[in-house]
């Protein structure tokens, strides 16, 4: 695979989203520490390592994981 992947995500929130995630270019601008970045070739690889989608840029795969995790 060339590139970073489609999807970016925080190591230590456990969260992954889009790559021009608003929530996530905010953290970055305000000095967010990049060392927690990680990135995901799709969705399923992310959910695979056991990552959450974001509320922000992926509103309505959040609402499906938070009701599966009831």
């Amino acid at each position: 695979m060339t590139g970073h992947g489609t999807l970016g995500g925080n190591r230590r929130l456990r969260s992954y989203g889009r790559l021009d995630c608003p929530s996530a270019l905010r953290a970055i601008a305000r000095g967010g520490d990049v060392r927690h970045r990680v990135f995901f070739a799709d969705e399923p690889e992310a959910v695979a390592a056991g990552y959450r989608p974001c509320a922000v840029c992926l509103p309505e795969e959040y609402r499906k994981w938070k009701n599966s995790a009831r």
